[in-house]
């Protein structure tokens, strides 16, 4: 009973002390946030600040130089064919708008030049550029691209163009799609917040076996034992 008094108290002073820190990590000691939401924003930065693949794609882009695109695309209404169009243009390939249908003619190359300018621009956190370009907020145009490229890569790869299909699909991945997602958060390289980065893992692996040993010995001192 003794030995069972002497693990049940070592067990609560554990959840006791688990708990405590819990609320302090959750308090919003950090410039108005709390812990989590610091290592959250930490991590988000050290991972867009890996994935900027933008300048590698542009350099591809240019493999794209005498390849022309000739094609059909059914947007969902009127009003996002007329966007998506404005992309397009923008781009110097020539389109005609039937309602919700587009009719896309000219270089493949300028097209995603120009949908990597602007990727490029979200990236930066620069939407103002993009919005001076359409008139309107430069997320909602990479929305557009994305809806766009989209289309374009579902009808190169209808007319077994596999090869543009293929680069159209990096494009949207790689850039459009990681610019959308990381807009407003700002890159940063590992190397930058290393030792934050080796505390915060070093910590998550403490805090988890605290937690496993207060558990444990909550359940010694209350008796249960594990048996074969």
């Amino acid at each position: 009973m003794t030995a069972q008094k002497k693990e049940l108290l070592a067990g609560v002073f554990l959840f006791t002390t688990f708990t405590a820190v819990l609320v302090v990590i959750f308090l919003p000691l950090l410039n108005g946030k709390n812990m989590m939401q610091y290592m959250d924003d930490l991590y988000n930065s050290i991972s867009k600040g890996s994935v900027y693949y933008i300048p590698v794609l542009k350099e591809e882009s240019q493999r794209l130089e005498s390849k022309i695109t000739n094609v059909s695309l059914q947007l969902d209404d009127e009003q996002q064919a007329k966007e998506v169009a404005a992309l397009f243009t923008l781009s110097g390939a020539q389109v005609e708008l039937s309602g919700s249908r587009l009719t896309v003619s000219g270089k493949l190359s300028d097209i995603m030049s120009n949908s990597l300018e602007d990727a490029d621009y979200l990236f930066h956190n620069q939407a103002d550029k993009i919005q001076k370009k359409y008139g309107y907020h430069g997320k909602k145009a990479l929305y557009n691209w994305w809806i766009g490229l989209k289309k374009l890569d579902k009808e190169l790869t209808r007319l077994k163009l596999f090869q543009d299909a293929k680069f159209v699909s990096a494009v949207l991945k790689r850039a459009v799609e990681c610019s959308y997602n990381y807009y407003l958060i700002k890159p940063q390289h590992i190397s930058e917040k290393v030792l934050h980065v080796i505390l915060s893992l070093v910590f998550y692996v403490v805090y988890t076996v605290w937690f496993g040993f207060a558990i444990m010995y909550i359940l010694m001192g209350l008796g249960f034992k594990l048996e074969h």
